[in-house]
């Protein structure tokens, strides 16, 4: 207390025109030593700014958070010696006038080095991220010796590279894109490429009944009341259509006249040595239930597509689960493979199968369903809580098959929904490319089902039509002319 009233009774001298005592004490450090270092000094000058003069050192202590009364003068003095401010030392202390040009200059000093301090903070924390995270020599070395190890692994032995050259497609079979635009018009539109899109497109399809406001059709070609649903439907432009079968028919004669004179250009070489191995479609029109499976043999790969019971209407007979295990799958097959297509509510009844079948379940293949208009469906027809966009095939192995041909196929199938049950055709080629040149078995397959190599079994089928001979004695032996039914 003492202290402080010689501090008042030294202003009230000084500013009175009374010469100061000498004193002992350290004269004000510079400006830019202190007041820049004082958090409290900023809020200072701050109410300095705003107040009207006089202010007395209540009002100040009041704004600034009541500070201390010691902490407050000192401030002030240093205030005073840099002549910011300037006191009038009465018994109460008021500050009489301030410098707002060199309060605005401080403030502004204050904002500057803070945002010095907080870069400097923020490169320091990246500098000692960036060091954290730097892998050490043995950790480069490490990771370089992996990538070395990964190329050779995915580089491809020549055999492999001899299996995709004969596997490929012939050149003659051309595919074709759908322009995302759906339509001429919209691509016109919004195309500026317009004049060089090559793709297909899709014409839409207006009867008297259709309303164009309500938009698109969510089943498109797989609408079941087409002649009287009022949304839109589409179907593939026929200029374009047109346009695109004759590029095929040009292309096939180009390759049939380059190759009519030499028949012993690699493509054509292939492509005979593939077809030497291929058998025509064969199918037998049967209940699979009742149909001795010792007639048709052993088979390398079996797909089965069964009418699983899922509390449905179907426009085809289900078979209950006791059914589906009674069946002799064990007698077609000793070492191979099984593709077997499960429903939603069918995918734990459908590994249980395979166990019991005597198979190892070891993949899994997706089917993503698009729409006509080749975009994903998202009103489907089956599911009971959710809306089901897409089907599951599990892969089971059998034995130890043996000639087969790993990674050439990924196990996802992005193709468009046809009719009820109608699986992709992409699940054959990839299980052609999988064992090619084998003999496979279809189960509860119909007439779009039949494919070369494969022996299709199935009640929609028409008659029975075989080229295997042993198969075909087997067979007429047992039932003759009869259908096994």
């Amino acid at each position: 207390k003492q202290r402080l009233d010689r501090r008042r009774e030294r202003f009230r001298l000084q500013y009175e025109g009374s010469p100061v005592e000498p004193t002992d004490e350290v004269p004000a450090p510079s400006l830019d030593d202190s007041l820049l270092d004082d958090g409290g000094t900023k809020c200072l000058l701050s109410v300095l700014e705003a107040e009207t003069t006089p202010i007395s050192i209540g009002i100040l202590k009041e704004k600034c958070g009541d500070p201390k009364e010691q902490e407050l003068l000192n401030s002030l003095e240093k205030l005073t010696y840099q002549k910011v401010i300037t006191l009038n030392a009465t018994q109460n202390l008021q500050v009489v006038s301030v410098e707002s040009k060199k309060i605005n200059s401080l403030l502004g000093r204050f904002d500057k080095k803070r945002k010095r301090r907080k870069l400097n903070t923020a490169l320091t924390a990246d500098c000692a991220e960036f060091l954290l995270n730097k892998p050490s020599a043995v950790q480069s070395e490490s990771k370089k010796l992996g990538e070395e190890i990964q190329a050779l692994l995915n580089h491809k032995s020549a055999r492999e590279k001899t299996i995709i050259e004969n596997l490929k497609s012939n050149k003659t079979a051309q595919l074709r894109e759908f322009c995302e635009w759906v339509t001429k018009q919209e691509c016109k539109r919004g195309n500026v490429k317009y004049g060089s899109c090559k793709k297909l497109h899709f014409r839409k399809l207006i009867y008297p009944h259709t309303d164009v406001h309500l938009g698109d059709c969510s089943f498109l070609n797989t609408c079941f009341h087409m002649e009287t649903c009022k949304y839109v439907h589409y179907e593939i432009d026929e200029e374009d259509q047109r346009a695109h079968m004759r590029m095929r028919q040009r292309q096939a004669a180009s390759v049939r006249a380059k190759n009519s004179a030499a028949m012993l250009v690699s493509d054509s070489r292939n492509l005979a040595m593939t077809k030497a191995n291929l058998t025509p479609p064969q199918w037998i029109q049967c209940d699979i239930r009742k149909l001795d499976f010792d007639v048709i043999g052993k088979f390398t790969v079996i797909m089965a597509d069964p009418p699983w019971d899922i509390h449905m209407e179907l426009p085809y007979g289900t078979m209950t689960d006791d059914e589906m295990k009674k069946m002799g799958i064990e007698k077609v097959q000793d070492d191979g493979f099984i593709f077997l297509w499960v429903t939603g509510r069918a995918v734990e009844l459908g590994r249980e199968l395979l166990n019991i079948w005597g198979y190892e379940r070891v993949d899994d293949i997706i089917w993503v369903k698009t729409n006509q208009l080749q975009r994903l469906i998202r009103t489907g027809r089956t599911g009971h809580w959710l809306n089901h966009g897409k089907e599951h095939c599990l892969v089971g192995v059998k034995g130890n098959p043996m000639g087969f041909n790993r990674g050439l196929d990924c196990d996802i199938i992005v193709s468009e929904v046809r009719d009820t049950s109608h699986k992709p055709d992409e699940i054959y080629g990839m299980i052609e490319r999988l064992s090619p040149g084998t003999r496979k078995l279809e189960l509860f397959g119909r007439e779009h089902n039949t494919q070369n190599n494969w022996l299709t079994l199935g009640n929609q089928l028409d008659g029975v039509h075989l080229e295997w001979e042993d198969v075909k004695t087997k067979y007429f032996n047992r039932y003759g002319m009869a259908l096994p039914f």
